[in-house]
C-alpha cells in the first residue's frame, strides 16, 4: 500500500501513547470488515447469534485468521500509518491476518482467565507460556493490538487496561537486560508496582483498536451484558531489534523516559 495513503497520528495521540501507554483509534477499520470476521469466527465456533441458548460457555477461543476481510482490517491506510508512528517506518511487519480471539459470552461463571498480565515477546517455543519472556528492549514484539470486532460497552467484558503500568514494567525489565524476566517472575509480586494505576476499559463500536505498548498491564473480565464480544489481541511484530543508529520511536521513548534515560 503507498506510504502517501497512510493517515498517521496525531502529536497529541502520540504522546498520550508515550504517557498513557496506549491510543485508541476509532473507525480503524469498517463496520462492514467487522461483521465479516464475525460472521467467520461464528461458523467457526459452531454457533449463532439467533441461538443464544446455545452461548453456554464463558469464553470460546479461536486461534489466528488469515482469511481476506481479518488481513484488510489489520492493514488499513489509517492503521499502517499508525504502525509507523508508533513503531517507525520499516520497522514493522504488515500483519498476516489477525488472532488470537476470545470470544466471551454474557455468563454469571467467572471466565477463570481474568487475571492482570502483561503478554510476553520472546521464549514463546517453551510450552509453559509462564516460562515466556521479555525484556527492556521489548525484543519481539513492536504492539499489543486490541480490535474490536462487535460493539463493546462496559458491561460486554470490555479488556481492562492499567494506564501508564508500561512504566512501570520497563523499570522493572531495565536491570535485566537481554534475557529479561520470564512472566512467573514478572508477576510474582501480582504486579503490585502497578495497582495505583487508573484503569480504563477498552470500550468502542466495531471498527475500533487499542494500540498498546508491549509493557501495558492488562487483564479480562466477567461479561455482564446481553450480547458476545468478539476481539482480537494480536502483536504487532517488528522487523528486528531496535536500532541505536535509528531515531527513537515513540515505543522506544516511552522506555527512555519511565527509565530516566537519555531521550
Amino acid at each position: 500500500m503507498p506510504a502517501t495513503e497512510h493517515i498517521n497520528p496525531s502529536a497529541a495521540q502520540v504522546e498520550h501513547f508515550i504517557d498513557a501507554g496506549f491510543v485508541k483509534l476509532e473507525d480503524a477499520f469498517s463496520a462492514d470488515l467487522a461483521q465479516r470476521c464475525r460472521d467467520e469466527l461464528w461458523t467457526d465456533i459452531g454457533l449463532s447469534p439467533d441461538r443464544p441458548d446455545d452461548w453456554t460457555q464463558p469464553v470460546i477461543r479461536v486461534g489466528f485468521k488469515t482469511s481476506s476481510p481479518f488481513i484488510e482490517a489489520a492493514n488499513t491506510p489509517r492503521l499502517r500509518g499508525a504502525y509507523d508512528g508508533l513503531v517507525g517506518p520499516g520497522r514493522w511487519q504488515a500483519p498476516r491476518g489477525l488472532g488470537t480471539f476470545p470470544i466471551r459470552f454474557p455468563s454469571p461463571a467467572f471466565p477463570g482467565d481474568d487475571g492482570w498480565h502483561v503478554d510476553m515477546s520472546f521464549g514463546t517455543e517453551n510450552p509453559d507460556f509462564m516460562e515466556w519472556r521479555a525484556n527492556v528492549k521489548s525484543s519481539g514484539r513492536a504492539l499489543l493490538m486490541l480490535f474490536l470486532l462487535s460493539d463493546v460497552g462496559p458491561d460486554d467484558a470490555p479488556t481492562r487496561i492499567r494506564k501508564g503500568s508500561h512504566a512501570a514494567i520497563a523499570r522493572r525489565l531495565l536491570s535485566h537486560g537481554d534475557a529479561g524476566l520470564t512472566l512467573r517472575e514478572l508477576s510474582a509480586d501480582g504486579f503490585a508496582s502497578t495497582e495505583g494505576c487508573e484503569v480504563v476499559l477498552a470500550t468502542g463500536r466495531a471498527g475500533t483498536v487499542y494500540l498498546c505498548h508491549p509493557f501495558i498491564v492488562h487483564a479480562a473480565q466477567q461479561h455482564r451484558g446481553t450480547q458476545p464480544r468478539f476481539i482480537a489481541q494480536p502483536p504487532l511484530l517488528p522487523t528486528g531489534e531496535f536500532d541505536p543508529r535509528l531515531p527513537p520511536s515513540p515505543v522506544q521513548l516511552a522506555i527512555r523516559k519511565a527509565c530516566r534515560l537519555r531521550q
